[in-house]
């Protein structure tokens, strides 16, 4: 079975997005090969990306474009190349080179795609779809990297889910920018903490 996976940039209070889905923090950090380094390999390791509607146009509005390949080269190069999963009721066709487009039930259609053959699925932004998803219980992994930021205001990934979820760290890494990544289990997946 395909393993889900949330990867996200997260602020120190908690937001995964600011007002009106701003994200501009995110990219305000002070520059660090190391976690440049990071970056790249994580967009290396392969998966299937999956996004809601708003996350997968506002990826395609960028990672299509010149500059992105300009600014970000090997980064740019896997968003465009690595298959992709819109989740959207209103999008009538994906533009997006290796775009599959699901309509139905999230939890359902999640359940089944995990079961077909394939390397892992990522989830990126998509506070939504992170949302659903972790209250089904479908959601192997959550690797967030945490920016040394307080917004005030924002939106959580966790918006709606109704009962605790108990997570167990299995890694973490801290990087001289001050970001930390910090990955998390579901409690009773056999935790295993180290850098």
């Amino acid at each position: 079975m395909r393993k889900l996976i949330v990867f996200n940039q997260v602020t120190l209070d908690g937001y995964f997005a600011g007002m009106n889905g701003d994200i501009s923090w995110a990219h305000r950090a002070k520059k660090d090969p190391e976690f440049d380094a990071f970056v790249e390999d994580n967009a290396k390791s392969g998966g299937e990306l999956v996004f809601g509607r708003v996350t997968y146009e506002m990826m395609n509005s960028f990672w299509p474009t010149p500059a992105a390949f300009e600014q970000f080269p090997v980064v740019a190069e896997r968003m465009n190349s690595l298959p992709k999963l819109v989740f959207s009721r209103t999008l009538d066709k994906p533009t997006w080179k290796n775009t599959r487009l699901v309509k139905g039930d999230i939890a359902a259609e999640m359940r089944k795609i995990k079961n077909e053959p394939g390397e892992d699925l990522v989830i990126m932004g998509s506070g939504n779809i992170v949302s659903q998803l972790t209250q089904a219980g479908m959601i192997d992994e959550y690797q967030l990297v945490l920016f040394p930021i307080v917004l005030g205001k924002g939106r959580t990934m966790f918006d709606g889910v109704v009962k605790p979820l108990n997570l167990e760290p299995t890694k973490t890494r801290t990087f001289g920018n001050g970001n930390v990544l910090l990955c998390y289990e579901p409690a009773g997946q056999g935790a295993r903490v180290g850098a």
